[in-house]
């Protein structure tokens, strides 16, 4: 039986198609990967810079003594470590990008409070609780659970949706905590050595509350982008 010259060639053109399609699906796949690490980096920044505002927004109030740092890294630590349980258990209900943007959306939404009403909690705890150590633990967490728990479901969130394969599962763990951590780093250097020199603490706030609204809408403006092409009727 001959071969079709016509036939070959259409064939021949259809692997062609058909790498070149891999070639973009991996190009496309690449793109929330480097998204996910930016978020997880700038999840790490905001965390640290919040907990050091915490500790300018109580010392009006209650001082600046060790128990108040006190107070304020264990909520903190607690928050964290109830947001690493909880995003986990997230992860496992079909974990997607949109989902993702979705926390940080939540997370920015509940800073805007420590913001918008940091004062009249203070002066109301002030005023109740005499001794400053738990009038200021008290404040902590009324200030700073709730968005440090969001924050701390990120994390795991990142490696659920990074980890394509269990056997790369302990090196994308390291690069994500790695990348995070560096994030925690810078965040506690720029705010500590130059935001609160430069401007008043509501509108760093914001303005952390503003960079994780804008990079959960980049989260869920990507996975929408990509759900587009698979809702398209395919042509054989």
């Amino acid at each position: 039986m001959k071969n079709n010259p016509v036939r070959a060639e259409r064939e021949e053109r259809a692997v062609e198609v058909q790498g070149s399609q891999l070639n973009n699906m991996n190009h496309k796949q690449d793109y929330p990967n480097i998204l996910i690490y930016l978020l997880a980096f700038t999840s790490g920044f905001c965390i640290m810079g919040i907990e050091l505002l915490g500790g300018r927004i109580l010392a009006p109030f209650f001082g600046s003594s060790v128990h108040i740092w006190g107070s304020i890294i264990t909520v903190f630590m607690l928050s964290l470590s109830l947001g690493y349980l909880l995003g986990g258990k997230l992860s496992m209900r079909s974990a997607s990008l949109a989902t993702y943007g979705l926390i940080f959306l939540i997370a920015a939404i509940t800073l805007l409070p420590i913001a918008l009403f940091s004062q009249w909690l203070m002066e109301a705890v002030f005023l109740t609780i005499e001794d400053s150590r738990y009038g200021s633990l008290l404040a902590s967490m009324a200030l700073f659970f709730i968005p440090t728990v969001i924050l701390g479901m990120l994390s795991p969130y990142s490696v659920r949706l990074l980890v394509k394969n269990s056997n790369e599962s302990g090196q994308v763990a390291g690069k994500l905590y790695f990348i995070s951590t560096l994030g925690s780093a810078l965040g506690t250097i720029v705010t500590s050595f130059y935001l609160i020199l430069w401007f008043d603490i509501n509108i760093i706030i914001f303005s952390f509350s503003g960079v994780l609204a804008s990079l959960g809408l980049l989260a869920i403006f990507i996975y929408k982008s990509q759900q587009l092409p698979k809702m398209e009727p395919s042509h054989v």
